[in-house]
């Protein structure tokens, strides 16, 4: 006699410490590739979230991305701040924990 025992897998999103109603900004300045986008959301997708906000700007050769992420703690930020600047095209990084008024884009703007 043969038995199923159904499984879940927990997801990345259970397993990773948050820090709920926690707002942070990534700003990035980058160079015009297609590639460059891709790398900036594999950061948080791989960590099982989706961006709150994400805006780019194309101006000439160069890409003005902002994205607006959820709920993450602080040595997380670091972290990811840290691998966006370890990009090959990516010039300029600047992470900003955004008040409860303040959205991502209004940093793009604002450059």
């Amino acid at each position: 006699m043969s038995q199923t025992v159904k499984t879940t897998a927990a997801s990345a999103s259970d397993a990773r410490a948050t820090a709920p109603g926690r707002r942070v900004a990534f700003s990035l300045v980058a160079d015009a590739d297609p590639g460059t986008l891709p790398r900036v959301l594999e950061f948080v997708a791989k960590r099982g979230l989706v961006p709150l906000a994400l805006h780019s700007r194309l101006t000439d050769d160069t890409l003005a991305i902002a994205m607006e992420v959820g709920d993450l703690p602080q040595a997380e930020t670091d972290h990811i701040g840290r691998c966006l600047g370890q990009i090959p095209m990516v010039a300029r990084v600047i992470v900003a924990e955004l008040a409860a008024t303040a959205s991502a884009a209004e940093l793009v703007a604002a450059e």
